[in-house]
C-alpha cells in the first residue's frame, strides 16, 4: 500500500500510519521570483560599478578605484550569501555613511593640510604641461595648415588637417592622429567617423572656444600644438618655456630666466622670487591653521567673526526659546479661547522655507525702499543691513521670527506631558506662578528640551542660509585679503574663502571647517554632559 502511494505521488505511510511529506526537489521551484529581481538589480549595480572602475582606471583616481572594488565585493557577498541576513539591511546605510560622511571628513582633513586652490589644483605633471601650454607662441615660419573644425559625439571641438594626403584629427585631450576612413579633398576633411564637420554658422557660435583650442602635435608637450585664430588656417605653436627634468627647472628660452621647482610652495620660482602659474598641490603642514592667527590682516576679522558666531548661536537659542516658551505657557492655559487657531497662526513662519523668508526680510529692511523704514517708521533711513551693529541686530530679530515657532512646538508638547498633580500640589502649597515656573516647570522642561537646545545651538552655529540670504556677510572688513564681513559666521567665512575671495583657497577653507567641527563637537559634548545632571529631577 505504501509503495503504491509513493509511486502515485502521495506521501508514504510510516509504521504508525502517519504520512511523511515528500519535498519537490525540482530546481525550477527552488528559485522564487524575488531571486530573479535581486539578480537583475545586482546585475545593474555591477554594470554601473564596472563603468565606474573603468573610468577611475582611465583617470588614475586610485582611491576611487579601490573604494569601488571594496564596495562591489562587499555588495555581492552580502546579497548573495545566506549568512549575511542583517547585513542586507545595514549595507546601504553603511555605504552612504562611508561615502558621504567618513570619506568627506577624511578628504576635508587631507585638503586642510595642502595648498589646494586656484593655481594649485592638480599634480606637478599637470602643472608642467599647463605652464608649457600657457607660454606658447607661434613658431616663426610655421607652415599654414588649412583646417577643418569638427565636433565629436560629446560636443568636444576638434581640429582636422590633411598632411601629405593623410587626414589627422586631434582634440584638446588627444594629439593629432591619423583618422582612418576619413573622406578628404586635397586640403580639407569632408567627413570622419565619430565626428561632425561644423558649418559656418556653428563656427561663428563657438568662435571663442575655437580660438582657445590647442591640439597637441604629439604626447610630448614640448612638441607644441596646432592652433587657429580664424577657423580657416592653423599654425604650429611652441612654448617659450623648456622643462629640464634632470635639474627640475623651467627655463624661459626667450628671456633666459630659470625657474626652479620649490617643493614647499608648489611653484616654479625664479631667483627674483617670481612664480610661474599654475603651481601644483603640496603639503603645507599647519600653515593654513596658523595663517588665521599670524597674519594681522586676517587675525582681527577672524576673531571678530569667531566671537560673533558664538554670540549669534547663543542669542538665537535664548531668544527663540524664551519667546516660544512664553507663547506656549500662554496658550497652554485652558482659559484662553481659540487656542487652536492661535497656535496654527504662530507656526506659520515655520511653515515657509527659511531662505525665502530671509529674502523677504531683506527687502523689508532695505534702507531706501523697505517696508520697515517707509511704512512702519514713516520714511526713516535706518541702515538695518549696512551698519555692522544694526545688521547683527537685524539677523537676531529675523532669526527670532524664523525660530520661535519650533521652540513653541516643542515646549507646548513638553508642557502638555507634565504631570498636572505636581503643579496642582505646588499651587495648593501656596507657590507663586513665578516660583512654579522657576522650580518645577523649567527643570522638568529642560529634561526633554535640553538635547534639542544643544542641537539648535549647533544648527545656528552653522546657519549659513540666513547669513548668506540676508546680509551676504556684509558689511565687509576693509584691508583684509579675504572678502569677509562683520556679520559673517565661521561657516559663511568658509564659503567666502573657498569661492568668493577672488582666489579660491580650498585648503584654508577646509582648515576653518576642521576648527568648526572641533568647536561644535566640544560644545555638544559639554552640553550633553551637563544635561545628565537634569536626570536628578
Amino acid at each position: 500500500m505504501s509503495i503504491s502511494q509513493g509511486a502515485t505521488g502521495h506521501s508514504p505511510e510510516t509504521d504508525n500510519g502517519a504520512q511523511t511529506p515528500v519535498h519537490d526537489a525540482s530546481p525550477a521551484r527552488s528559485f522564487k521570483a524575488g531571486f530573479f529581481v535581486k539578480l537583475a538589480l545586482m546585475a545593474a549595480i555591477n554594470a554601473f560599478g564596472l563603468y565606474g572602475l573603468l573610468s577611475a582606471w582611465a583617470t588614475g583616481t586610485w582611491g576611487v578605484f579601490t573604494g569601488l572594488v571594496v564596495a562591489l565585493i562587499a555588495a555581492n557577498y552580502v546579497y548573495f550569501s545566506r549568512r549575511a541576513i542583517p547585513a542586507k539591511y545595514l549595507y546601504p546605510g553603511l555605504l552612504f555613511l562611508f561615502t558621504y560622511q567618513l570619506f568627506t571628513m577624511v578628504y576635508t582633513g587631507y585638503v586642510a593640510f595642502t595648498n589646494y586652490g586656484d593655481g594649485h589644483n592638480s599634480t606637478k605633471t599637470d602643472a608642467i604641461e599647463s605652464v608649457l601650454a600657457y607660454n606658447e607662441v607661434q613658431v616663426p615660419g610655421s607652415p599654414s595648415y588649412p583646417v577643418t573644425i569638427l565636433v565629436d559625439g560629446d560636443n568636444n571641438l576638434a581640429l582636422g588637417i590633411v598632411e601629405n594626403g593623410v587626414a589627422k584629427i586631434g582634440t584638446q585631450e588627444t594629439p593629432l592622429t591619423a583618422a582612418e576612413g576619413a573622406q578628404v579633398t586635397s586640403t580639407h576633411i569632408t567627413a570622419a567617423d565619430g565626428y561632425d564637420v561644423l558649418d559656418f554658422s556653428k563656427i561663428v557660435e563657438r568662435q571663442q572656444d575655437i580660438s582657445a583650442l590647442r591640439v597637441p602635435f604629439s604626447d610630448n608637450a614640448e612638441d607644441g600644438s596646432l592652433r587657429t585664430l580664424d577657423a580657416l588656417n592653423a599654425y604650429q605653436f611652441s612654448s617659450t618655456m623648456e622643462y629640464d627634468e634632470t635639474a627640475d627647472t623651467m627655463t624661459n628660452t626667450a628671456a633666459g630666466i630659470v625657474y626652479t621647482a620649490d617643493p614647499d610652495t608648489g611653484y616654479f620660482t625664479s631667483a627674483d622670487g617670481d612664480n610661474l602659474t599654475p603651481g601644483w598641490r603640496v603639503s603645507v603642514g599647519f600653515d593654513n591653521f596658523t595663517y588665521m592667527f599670524t597674519d594681522s590682516r586676517v587675525s582681527g576679522p577672524f576673531f571678530s567673526i569667531l566671537t560673533w558666531t558664538f554670540a549669534f548661536a547663543f542669542l538665537s537659542v535664548v531668544t527663540t526659546f524664551a519667546l516660544g516658551l512664553a507663547f506656549a505657557l500662554v496658550f497652554n492655559d485652558p482659559r484662553v479661547r481659540g487656542r487652536k487657531i492661535y497656535r496654527a497662526i504662530l507656526i506659520l513662519p515655520y511653515a515657509f522655507p527659511g531662505f525665502l523668508s530671509a529674502l523677504v526680510w531683506k527687502g523689508m529692511l532695505n534702507e531706501r525702499f523697505g517696508f520697515v523704514n517707509e511704512v512702519i517708521l514713516g520714511g526713516a533711513s535706518v541702515p538695518w543691513l549696512s551698519d555692522p551693529w544694526l545688521a547683527k541686530v537685524s539677523i537676531i530679530m529675523v532669526n527670532l521670527w524664523l525660530g520661535f515657532p519650533y521652540m513653541f512646538l516643542i515646549t507646548t508638547g513638553a508642557l502638555q506631558s507634565m504631570p498636572h498633580d505636581v503643579l496642582e500640589s505646588a499651587k495648593m502649597d501656596g507657590a507663586s506662578p513665578w516660583r512654579v515656573l522657576r522650580s518645577i516647570i523649567l527643570p522638568l522642561l529642560m529634561i526633554s528640551t535640553a538635547p534639542l537646545l544643544i542641537s539648535s545651538f549647533a544648527f545656528n552655529f552653522n546657519n549659513f542660509s540666513l547669513i548668506y540670504m540676508l546680509t551676504g556677510g556684509g558689511p565687509n572688513y576693509s584691508g583684509s585679503p579675504l572678502i569677509i564681513g562683520s556679520t559673517d559666521i565661521l561657516i559663511s567665512m568658509v564659503y567666502s574663502v573657498a569661492f568668493e575671495s577672488g582666489v579660491k583657497q580650498y585648503g584654508l577653507a577646509s582648515a576653518v571647517s576642521i576648527l568648526i567641527f572641533i568647536m561644535v563637537g566640544i560644545i555638544s559634548w559639554l552640553g550633553f554632559r551637563q544635561t545628565r545632571k537634569l536626570e536628578e529631577y
